[in-house]
């Protein structure tokens, strides 16, 4: 109701009934966001502009001749089931809504960010279908559930705007990596068709390779660290309230098994250099949360966030 209401005094007034805090985007009537309303921007595309998947296609390993052993793919294993999905095709849908076993699931990419991260589809007992709502907060993706229309901040896990606002996605753990690496890791596992019902997509060509190997950013963030490059990849870890990235190019030089603490958990990060990937481990060997990302994304929604490898104070690591 409330949100009716301010609708309609914002018609009727021109706008100028209209909180400065509140505006209309893409369709989306922000009202009191939970980050600042003039850090939400249009990323170009209009609502669902970017397609996301429902019902996905998958084949087998085999069949998935389309693959590179060096394409990136995010992989998924749940109760012995595996499904991979193509960066190629993430990069022209960000959100594939599926389930493995049984259990609804979100794929999520911002190619913005480099961030793969997949979530339980569950929120309060609901399950709910997301699409991708053409607008950003800190460059990356704000995805928006169907049923009530809410945005989630994928990087921050949160609904930020909307009826379920200030709820949380529970984030599952996902791997990436390159497709020889998952293949090795589950010969079995489904792999997302390039039938995907967008015939007019070349799933063949990345239509942000510029931007990859570039140090441009194409929108804005909210803090801006220099202790490493923009675009280095980095794992962000999260312990509680504290935030730790450990820089690829730095764990290279180290082992592919490091030890550290972060708080009072002992965490175990497993660096892979062929396939540039890593995970994050506690001393159980239990996936902690943690996401592959460009650093200047995580810096964005971390600007407290230590570097493992780098001294308290430097100004570069």
């Amino acid at each position: 109701m409330r949100i009716l209401i301010v609708a309609v005094l914002c018609f009727v007034s021109g706008g100028m009934a209209c909180p400065a805090e509140n505006l209309r985007l893409n369709g989306f009537l922000i009202v009191d966001p939970l980050v600042p309303a003039d850090s939400i921007e249009k990323g170009g595309p209009p609502r669902n502009g970017i397609p996301a998947l429902h019902s996905p296609l998958f084949v087998s390993a085999e069949a998935a001749d389309f693959l590179n052993d060096d394409d990136r793919v995010l992989g998924i294993s749940i109760d012995g089931n595996a499904k991979a999905y193509p960066v190629r095709i993430l990069n022209r849908h960000e959100i594939v809504n599926d389930s493995i076993s049984e259990r609804p699931v979100v794929i999520t990419y911002c190619p913005l960010c480099g961030s793969g991260i997949a979530f339980s589809a569950v929120v309060e007992n609901v399950s709910l279908s997301f699409g991708v709502s053409g607008l950003l907060h800190n460059s990356d993706v704000l995805l928006y559930d169907f049923n009530t229309e809410s945005l989630w901040s994928q990087i921050s896990k949160t609904a930020i705007n909307g009826p379920l606002k200030g709820s949380q996605l529970v984030q599952l753990p996902l791997r990436h990596t390159t497709w020889e690496d998952w293949r090795r890791r589950y010969p079995d596992t489904r792999v997302l068709s390039t039938e995907t019902g967008f015939a007019f997509f070349d799933y063949d060509r990345d239509p942000y390779a510029r931007y990859k190997n570039s140090n441009q950013l194409w929108f804005a963030v909210s803090n801006s660290d220099k202790r490493l490059r923009r675009k280095d990849w980095v794992l962000g870890v999260t312990v509680g309230e504290i935030a730790r990235a450990y820089p690829f190019r730095k764990m290279k030089k180290k082992s592919s098994l490091i030890q550290d603490r972060i708080g009072d958990i002992a965490v175990t990060i497993k660096f892979d250099h062929k396939h540039q990937t890593a995970v994050a481990l506690d001393s159980n060997g239990v996936p902690l949360e943690a996401v592959q990302l460009y650093w200047f994304a995580w810096a964005a929604f971390h600007p407290d966030t230590s570097i493992w490898g780098c001294k308290d104070g430097a100004s570069r690591c």
